[in-house]
């Protein structure tokens, strides 16, 4: 038996459907829901994560505002337009493109984002309110995991999950939202003996480590959802996911591929958190 195939993208589009009539109901309370995001210097990667974001508001009816800044811009201008935009009414939600440039202390940029704009979920009160269970806007990333597995695989609730990763964007925050959920949660890393055992006691696999197809079938057990948050270029220029797709296909209750999986639901959920900042900012019940 073949695993079932996880489609971020179909998953992603009924979300999106979710947010625009949300989007819709606002703007009959005269709301319009507002994200800001800074790109700071030519990073290939993040050009294109940014048209996708500017695209999705578009779509979904959001007023939208985007900063393209030169590479050498200072730390100083760039936390200046944080508090400009801190201020603004018109956005409620403020995302700075990661990585930024060497010279700019990244830490100090994301301290630096009113917390009730954080919608990338990074600011280290969102983190803390995650980690206590309090309410929060949640990282995407992680959020758009725990859609997927609900979704498709139905409760979490008592199961075992275990995510191999340790990272503050994607392992620590999926682990946490897991244990949100009532599973069991494991967190394997680089320096974890007997890997392979542990992952197979999973009913949730939850791989994000940055390394192509390092995660085959011996460390799945049959039946398990498993799901990769990895992305990497192969030298033939293929995508490829931190889990060996092909050869855990047969094994896998339920799997993401490599595009097509978490990758649409990043920018789906970036969108919700937007939407939750403008309810909260507009004091509108959720």
């Amino acid at each position: 038996m073949s695993a079932q195939i996880i489609e971020g993208k179909k998953i992603s589009d009924l979300i999106r459907e979710e947010i625009k009539r949300d989007a819709e109901a606002l703007k009959e309370k005269g709301v319009v829901p507002g994200l800001a995001v800074v790109l700071v210097g030519e990073d290939p990667a993040s050009k294109v994560y940014v048209g996708s974001k500017e695209k999705a508001c578009q779509q979904l009816g959001f007023y939208s505002e985007v900063h393209r800044l030169a590479e050498d811009t200072s730390e100083s201008d760039l936390l200046a337009l944080i508090d400009k935009l801190n201020n603004q009414a018109s956005i409620n939600g403020i995302l700075v493109q990661l990585p930024l440039p060497k010279h700019i202390n990244e830490k100090a940029v994301i301290d630096a984002i009113d917390v009730n704009k954080d919608v990338d979920g990074f600011h280290p009160e969102s983190v803390g309110n995650l980690v206590i269970g309090d309410d929060s806007l949640l990282p995407c990333t992680p959020a758009g995991v725990i859609e997927l597995i609900k979704r498709s695989s139905g409760d979490i609730s008592g199961k075992h999950a275990v995510v191999i990763g340790r990272s503050n964007i994607v392992g620590k925050p999926v682990a946490m939202l897991l244990l949100r959920e009532n599973a069991t949660v494991t967190i394997c890393h680089s320096r974890t003996a007997n890997m392979e055992e542990i992952a197979k006691q999973a009913d949730i696999l939850v791989v994000a480590i940055g390394k192509a197809k390092a995660i085959g079938r011996k460390f799945v057990k049959p039946g398990a959802v498993v799901i990769d948050v990895g992305i990497n270029r192969l030298p033939d220029g293929k995508l490829a996911g931190d889990v060996d797709y092909e050869d855990c296909l047969e094994t896998a209750g339920f799997i993401t591929p490599v595009p097509g999986g978490v990758g649409p639901m990043t920018i789906t959920m970036l969108m919700s958190n937007t939407i939750t900042a403008a309810k909260r900012a507009n004091k509108i019940e959720e």
